[in-house]
């Protein structure tokens, strides 16, 4: 999987590229960790290139959504395609990481 970071003043944007699954899972939680431990409090992931998502995938998102709470941020979901928003809505996690049209509004939300 390959992550693009974007870091903002205000924000980081993360931009995973492929299959979110328990293979990937793991680098994407990396990848927020250190983007928080590196100041960035709020995440937006802009999955517009993140074709498949798993449990174990949605595992990761759960725990970069706890990493940036517990920093005092948060984890907000961009772009999003109508699998990945399947598992969301399925799981009922869309309610706790609701899924933003664009990278713009997710930076936009309070």
């Amino acid at each position: 999987m390959e992550i693009e970071t974007d870091l903002r003043a205000d924000a980081a944007v993360l931009r995973p590229a492929g299959r979110l699954t328990m293979v990937t899972a793991g680098e994407l939680r990396a990848r927020i960790d250190e983007t928080v431990a590196g100041g960035h409090r709020v995440v937006v992931l802009d999955l517009a290139d993140t074709t498949f998502m798993d449990s174990s995938g949605l595992g990761a998102l759960v725990g970069g959504l706890r990493a940036t709470r517990v920093a005092g941020g948060d984890l907000r979901l961009a772009c999003a395609g109508a699998q990945v928003r399947t598992v969301l809505q399925l799981t009922t996690m869309d309610r706790v990481l609701r899924p933003y049209d664009t990278v713009e509004d997710a930076l936009r939300a309070s």
